[in-house]
């Protein structure tokens, strides 16, 4: 064991960080019992105590009951998007179809007044615009922020709520931008099994029981799984955070104007902090950096203090040019035209897997949910002779095995041959890799 030196708090913890900096301590390697340490050092044992707090909660150790503490190990970030570097055909990104999505040029921005420092953060238009439909769907007193895409809004949102080691329930499986910022936060995951109409309300009040500050849940084309949340399940949902109307409520509304489901919200109208997250990715393009936030007054000012300082807030320009394009009746047929070629091609597809006796779920959004029925990991490895890329489902899963079977295929960009190819090699795939199952 590298030799632990101090005499305060702030020197033990010091003294450990500087150890694993350079090396000489590592991932999952053990420190000192408290008592041990504080005898080697001749400091009281609350010395020790305070110094593995610290380390704690920087994130640089982490504390198990009867199992001590420990240097933290480096959590494993799955990033969405394109494989880099391959010459195979990629179904496993997760993007919407580029040739759908608007062309900023499209649109031209009226002439406006240079925004200085201290004016509002957001751009009048697209607060017109958006204020009335979040009304319609949460009617109620809210508050509108503009933050850099749906990540930011939900990373700043947890922020202004949560401390380092603080619990957030999280779908399982999840999103995988929502599984690395709860992460990279240092906040405790907590898992929320997702059934065939969404987030399981068993699984919510275990959450809660648990100790979860806050909750993120996707009412609709949840992705991997393409679930949108049934009227019944989202009252469940309500009755299971009656008594807990102070913790965070996230819901990331990323498909809104795509999707083929409605809105069905888990918020009760008495809840007390809330927030209801849709990010214009899917329909204008990721590179645009924009979501629109409507939450509670508290949750609102608390926010926008994050947003209003310094360089933080998103930039008028995208904000008008995203005002000029919601608004243009152009790429409002083609946002329409996008949701309906979306689900035409996961359903089509999906149909393509039955008749080969796979079993999958297209629901809403840009993914096919597959269940191989045997070891996905082999099943992608066959696939991968075959030419394909595909993303297996222990990507999204929470620790658990709800995706140790699954595979998330994105398929809209595949003309009719191509998905032909497609449902061939993954029923030549499972059939090598194992026994194809038989139900999700």
């Amino acid at each position: 064991m590298a030799e632990i030196k101090g005499r305060t708090a702030a020197e033990i913890a010091g003294s450990v960080r500087l150890l694993v900096d350079t090396g000489a301590l590592g991932a999952g390697e053990g420190l000192p019992p408290v008592r041990e340490l504080a005898k080697t050092l001749g400091v009281n044992r609350n010395t020790v105590v305070a110094a593995y707090r610290q380390l704690t909660v920087a994130g640089v150790a982490v504390t198990n009951r009867g199992a001590g503490t420990s240097i933290t190990r480096a959590p494993r970030f799955v990033e969405e998007g394109f494989a880099p570097d391959t010459v195979l055909r990629d179904v496993s990104h997760g993007n919407p179809d580029r040739d759908l999505l608007p062309n900023p040029a499209m649109v031209q921005l009226l002439p406006s007044p240079p925004v200085l420092y201290g004016e509002s953060t957001i751009d009048p238009g697209l607060g017109a615009w958006a204020t009335p439909r979040f009304a319609a769907d949460q009617p109620r007193e809210f508050r509108l922020t503009v933050t850099s895409g749906a990540v930011d809004a939900i990373e700043k949102l947890l922020s202004q709520a949560l401390s380092h080691g603080d619990a957030v329930a999280l779908e399982d499986p999840c999103f995988l931008t929502s599984i690395n910022a709860v992460r990279r936060a240092g906040y405790r995951p907590v898992p929320i099994r997702v059934d065939g109409e969404g987030m399981t309300a068993d699984g919510l009040r275990s959450a809660l029981e648990a100790g979860a500050r806050a909750v993120v849940c996707t009412p609709r084309a949840h992705n991997p799984t393409g679930v949108s949340l049934t009227p019944s399940r989202a009252s469940e949902l309500q009755d299971a955070l009656a008594d807990h109307p102070h913790v965070l409520v996230i819901e990331d509304d990323h498909f809104s104007l795509l999707s083929q489901s409605r809105y069905r919200s888990i918020i009760s109208r008495t809840h007390q902090r809330w927030a209801l997250v849709r990010s214009v990715s899917k329909f204008l393009g990721p590179d645009l950096r924009v979501a629109l936030v409507a939450s509670d007054p508290g949750t609102a000012e608390r926010f926008a203090k994050q947003i209003s300082g310094g360089t933080k807030w998103v930039s008028h320009f995208l904000q008008r040019t995203v005002h000029a394009l919601l608004t243009d009746e152009t790429v409002q047929d083609r946002i329409r035209a996008a949701a309906v070629h979306y689900h035409r091609q996961n359903t089509q597809f999906v149909e393509l897997l039955r008749e080969r006796g796979i079993t999958a779920r297209s629901g809403d959004g840009v993914n096919v949910w597959v269940d191989t029925g045997t070891d996905a990991h082999a099943v992608a490895g066959q696939l991968m002779r075959r030419g394909w890329i595909v993303r297996t489902g222990d990507s999204f899963a929470l620790g658990t095995e709800s995706g140790a079977e699954r595979i998330r295929l994105t398929v809209h960009e595949l003309d009719t041959d191509g998905a032909e190819a497609l449902a061939a090699g993954l029923a030549e795939a499972t059939a090598a890799a194992g026994t194809t199952g038989a139900g999700l």
